[in-house]
């Protein structure tokens, strides 16, 4: 199902709120949903900093959640619980941007030359171990396939090169936008960024 720039722009204002509720510890309750918004899909919310570095990134790749659900999740853990960064503080509201991934189902891949970059994401998993990264990710940092493949291992604590040794490789797609996306602050009621 692939999202209209109204329901983007009600899963942006979604992720805004959620993010300013973690980063303030007041509750939060969505308003009235779009019934194509409760479908079950993963998602993963990514916030940058004003000069475009990672400011935190948390998703849900399986369809655990209606996708409504999985965005306002996403959005206060990446805030708040991203280990990788300290909480995002009231300060820093005003400059942090918000990407929202609404992802396809993920599906294994028997011939990995049927990967493409830039439009997949990629799984790699081997026993206990898993890691994931988004179909934006390896354009960001210029890698071909394999290396997008190696990435992925290593995001997953496997070798670089566990995908040639047994590593299940999974691909999905994802709709990516953000408070970037011109089509999705026209017409909007006030700015979109937090």
């Amino acid at each position: 199902m692939l999202l209209t720039d109204e329901q983007k722009r009600a899963l942006l204002r979604i992720a805004q709120s959620r993010v300013r509720a973690a980063v303030a510890g007041e509750p939060w309750a969505p308003d009235a949903v779009d019934p194509a918004l409760c479908e079950r899909r993963g998602a993963f919310v990514t916030l940058k900093a004003a000069d475009g570095r990672l400011r935190g990134c948390i998703g849900y790749p399986e369809a655990r959640y209606p996708l409504h659900e999985s965005v306002a999740r996403a959005a206060a853990a990446a805030a708040t619980e991203d280990w990788r960064f300290p909480p995002v503080t009231p300060e820093e509201l005003g400059e942090i941007r918000i990407e929202v991934s609404a992802l396809s189902p993920i599906e294994p891949v028997s011939d990995l030359s049927s990967i493409e970059v830039g439009k997949h994401g990629l799984v790699a998993e081997m026993g206990d171990r898993r890691g994931l990264l988004l179909p934006q990710v390896p354009g960001e940092y210029g890698w071909n396939r394999e290396e997008f493949l190696s990435r992925t291992c290593e995001k997953a604590g496997l070798p670089p090169d566990a995908w040639r040794k047994g590593a299940k490789v999974y691909a999905f797609t994802a709709e990516v936008f953000g408070e970037q996306d011109e089509q999705l602050t026209e017409g909007a009621q006030g700015p979109l960024h937090t």
